[in-house]
């Protein structure tokens, strides 16, 4: 039996990407990262942090595309995946992702400041001031 399972939480270190593919697929990409801090055998605190290239599709990438931004904390789970290409210069180019199948959004939603809990209409599947819902809790796939 094999397993092909990652597991992070951290934050986020750009905007994310949402594009469509040709067949109308969206397709999120975003970077995460994660701190590890420890004392080394000197007594002097050491900081390194690790930076993980992310993919979504379908519904949870228009969430993410929608609802997470620069500096947001999140949590994922996926499966790591390495693709590879050749660049214009000839250079055969690797790159390995996590390919999402679930997420949480630990911080309130954008503009909500630093972690604090937020009002329960700012969340998905809350009605917007037309009245119109946005996504309904029941699409989201966490």
């Amino acid at each position: 039996m094999d397993l092909n399972r990652a597991t992070i939480l951290g934050r986020i270190t750009r905007d994310p990407e949402l594009r469509t593919t040709t067949t109308g697929q969206p397709v999120c990409t975003l970077s995460i990262a994660t701190n590890k801090a420890w004392t080394d055998q000197n007594g002097v605190k050491q900081e390194r942090a690790e930076f993980h290239n992310c993919v979504m599709w379908g519904k949870l990438a228009d969430i993410a595309g929608q609802y997470l931004s620069k500096g947001r904390r999140v949590y994922v789970e996926g499966r790591l995946q390495t693709r590879d290409w050749t660049g214009q210069d000839g250079v055969k180019r690797y790159r390995t992702e996590i390919v999402c199948d679930n997420m949480i959004m630990l911080d309130g939603p954008k503009g909500s400041g630093g972690g604090a809990p937020a009002p329960a209409d700012d969340f998905p599947g809350s009605a917007n001031d037309d009245g119109s819902e946005e996504i309904k809790v029941e699409d989201i796939p966490f």
